[in-house]
């Protein structure tokens, strides 16, 4: 009989050869160390697979994986080993722990590994390997060896702004599994709220669990509330349940307890804890608070006894403290922090912060634990044992792997998914910056500055979610993904392996995987769109988009399109003696859009060139002191220099306004496109006619524009303005036999 069953096996195999079947090309993110894969040769996964261990250490995925068939339709079971299984799981001794082998050849799937963590992993591979929707697949011959880049692999949310349920909480770590995240960094306490239950400290969830109102859109000044009432807390029970939940799936949550700032919601439960009297009140607006933890004994006792019940619940080797964005207003003022200072032989109030840190870090020692905690904990001196994340910039990380300090690489230009990732004009409200997909692909965890010797502390890299314009469960979904999904690829393959073009044929296959989750990832706009001048009575659109089973609807009359707008099959040709304003949207099977992609297109005529009567190499550069918010604030005063590029000078006030003036010698008649890219605010204006517009404070963002000019000299305009943070300002061009890049400095007259 099991001859006869072999028989037909090999029938059938032969016979889905002859049928051409339709066999699985892998699209695994992250990609894996090595993979060969043959499609000319395939094992037939039916419907009914079944799946077998050969040792109790792979009990656990086995049956995750079990679970996940037969939650997608597949009818699978899990037998005992036999010759007959389809799916085989193997322990073998000589692969690290997060290591796994995956192999598909005629007698089925093979999964290996030495440890729970690779058998797990395994199976996320694997499961890349299915279609979803499909329970029945050809999959191809193959050898995967992999294992991770970086040990610390992790996502971050916050959940002090606005709280998210467990069910939403255990659906993220669900995904984070899915592309082999190991980490989830939960930050917990917050000015705007104390979400974890402290039973020896009830107040903290009763009083600091709720705020009166929050903070309308970015209504600061004047303050503009909701008069909502806003709270939410996890009780111990749902912690550990999720705790468990997560370790399931690999993951590993370190808990976040904001110290010694970001604290308001304590100090409003328990107002003994400040240096000032009180009362204090829960944070209703976004930003940083001067009200922080008092450095007196009661707060000590407090903070230890919060981390007792915070350690029993959460066994991750590492506690994150924060440590961030401690103003020292209230310590300057207050006498029991000065007499620290004094009894301690502190130098100043960032010593006192050193102070503080190291009195926690040796606790958290005490009992087995490791603190770590954002960059600013190294002002003053930094813990003998601590770790560090470096997130304003790579600075911090490089100073503390430097001085052979473990570090995770957050830097807020790559890390930060609370930043737009498209064109803020067409995105919902976000806190600002821009960080796009690419841009989080190509992040480096190593920084380039880090000599050799110094590799082995950089743990890895994260993402940091901030939920302070993230209300509803789905937004955070549409602005995590598909970020994560490329910042999966950047810190578990190897740096050899990342390749931006393989990853985009990758996507479609997981945007099908997200759609099966359920996910509500950002759908980008339909591509081929952008703002342009002609010189012709026609110009032809091609759009596109990178989506499987969607559709791209489009007008040429200005009105928003719907799905009962026009359907887009080929490329558009449109008549342009008048302006044509384009807008496209792409809608999805199952039922996501993007928002509109909006274009104008207009027939141009060439302006003319003015004739000067002298013109001398370079531009007249301005410097302006003082705090600004629009460059329509920058006018040209005092002493010009005489530069021979656009670049900010190596020193430079905190804020400060710049003006770059003169003309600029256009070689050929033709259309120009012009590009800033500024932290904050600049303009470009030629011939007095305002060509980018990439004002207003920002982090480090793009804009561009074009205009159609006849060769020789034009008026040149250039206005930036720095508001406090990071300066940026890069000007491009490109236009008839000039490929985009900086703007030749032969061009620049005065």
């Amino acid at each position: 009989m099991r001859n006869f069953f072999i028989l037909i096996s090999a029938v059938f195999i032969i016979g889905c050869k002859t049928m051409s079947p339709d066999i699985v090309e892998p699209q695994i993110v992250p990609e894996p160390l090595t993979m060969t894969y043959d499609l000319e040769k395939y094992y037939p996964l039916h419907e009914k697979p079944t799946l077998s261990v050969n040792d109790d250490l792979a009990n656990e995925s086995a049956s995750f994986l079990n679970d996940y068939l037969n939650e997608m339709g597949w009818k699978s079971e899990v037998h005992k080993p036999s010759e007959l299984t389809d799916i085989h799981f193997q322990k073998v001794e000589e692969l690290d722990d997060e290591a796994y082998a995956l192999s598909v050849d005629y007698r089925g799937v093979f999964i290996k590994a030495s440890h729970q963590k690779g058998f797990f992993y395994g199976v996320q591979s694997f499961i890349q390997l299915l279609t979803p929707g499909k329970h029945i697949a050809s999959l191809p011959y193959l050898e995967i060896s992999d294992s991770p880049r970086f040990a610390w692999r992790g996502l971050h949310l916050d959940v002090g702004r606005h709280f998210f349920s467990t069910d939403f909480i255990k659906k993220y770590i669900d995904v984070m599994a899915m592309y082999k995240f190991n980490t989830f960094h939960w930050h917990l306490t917050e000015d705007q709220g104390w979400r974890i239950e402290i039973k020896q400290y009830p107040k903290l969830t009763e009083i600091g669990g709720q705020r009166k109102e929050t903070v309308v859109e970015k209504k600061f000044n004047p303050y503009i509330g909701d008069g909502q009432p806003y709270g939410g807390y996890y009780t111990q029970e749902e912690i550990k349940e999720v705790v468990a939940y997560a370790a399931q799936r690999q993951v590993t949550i370190v808990p976040e307890i904001e110290m010694p700032g970001h604290s308001l919601a304590a100090l409003a439960a328990y107002p003994e804890l400040g240096c000032a009297p009180g009362p204090y009140e829960v944070g209703t607006r976004w930003g940083v608070y001067d009200d922080i933890y008092c450095p007196k004994e009661e707060t000590f006792t407090f903070l230890e006894n919060v981390l007792t019940e915070v350690m029993a619940l959460f066994p991750s080797k590492y506690i994150h403290i924060g440590g961030d964005e401690a103003p020292k207003t209230a310590w300057k003022k207050s006498k029991i922090a000065q007499d620290v200072i004094r009894r301690e032989g502190l130098k100043d109030e960032f010593e006192l912060q050193s102070y503080f840190i190291k009195r926690i870090e040796k606790f958290l020692n005490a009992n087995g634990r490791q603190l770590i905690g954002w960059d600013e904990i190294l002002e003053g001196g930094l813990a003998p044992g601590a770790a560090v994340m470096s997130w304003r910039g790579e600075s911090g990380g490089i100073e503390a792997a430097e001085a052979r300090h473990n570090v995770v690489m957050t830097p807020n230009g790559n890390m930060y998914f609370d930043h737009y990732q498209a064109d803020p004009k067409t995105e919902p409200l976000a806190i600002g910056g821009f960080t796009d997909l690419k841009s989080v692909y190509d992040y480096e965890p190593i920084p380039a500055a880090l000599d050799e010797e110094y590799h082995p502390y950089v743990m890895g890299a994260q993402a940091n979610v901030w939920t302070e314009y993230m209300k509803p469960s789905d937004y955070v979904e549409y602005m995590v993904y598909p970020r994560a999904v490329a910042l999966a690829e950047t810190v578990w393959s190897s740096r050899e392996n990342r390749n931006w073009t393989r990853f985009q044929e990758k996507l479609p296959h997981q945007y099908q995987l997200l759609d099966s989750k359920k996910i509500n990832y950002h759908v980008r706009q339909p591509e081929g769109l952008s703002n342009a001048l002609t010189l012709t009575d026609e110009i032809s659109i091609s759009l596109s988009t990178p989506y499987e089973a969607s559709n791209i609807y489009y007008t040429t009359d200005g009105t928003e399109p719907t799905r009962a707008s026009l359907l887009y099959e080929n490329p558009i040709t449109l008549d342009i003696n008048e302006p044509v304003t384009v807008k496209a949207i792409t809608l999805l099977a199952g039922g996501g859009k993007s928002t509109v992609a909006s274009a104008t297109y207009q027939k141009a005529q060439l302006i003319n060139a003015i004739q000067p009567l002298k013109a001398d190499k370079g531009l007249e550069a301005f410097m302006l002191t003082g705090s600004f918010k629009s460059v329509s604030e920058l006018s040209a005063k005092g002493e010009a220099s005489i530069v021979s590029d656009i670049a900010l000078p190596d020193q430079q006030p905190a804020q400060f306004g710049m003006l770059f003036r003169g003309m600029i010698n256009i070689p050929k008649d033709g259309i120009y496109t012009f590009y800033t890219r500024s932290d904050d605010g600049s303009t470009l204006s030629i011939a007095d006619q305002l060509v980018v517009d990439n004002d207003g404070l920002h982090g480090p963002q793009e804009a561009y524009g074009q205009i159609a000019l006849k060769a020789g000299y034009h008026t040149f305009l250039v206005k930036y303005f720095e508001g406090g943070g990071g300066e940026v300002l890069e000007v491009e061009m490109e236009g008839p036999g000039i490929a985009r890049s900086e703007v030749n400095t032969n061009f620049f007259y005065h």
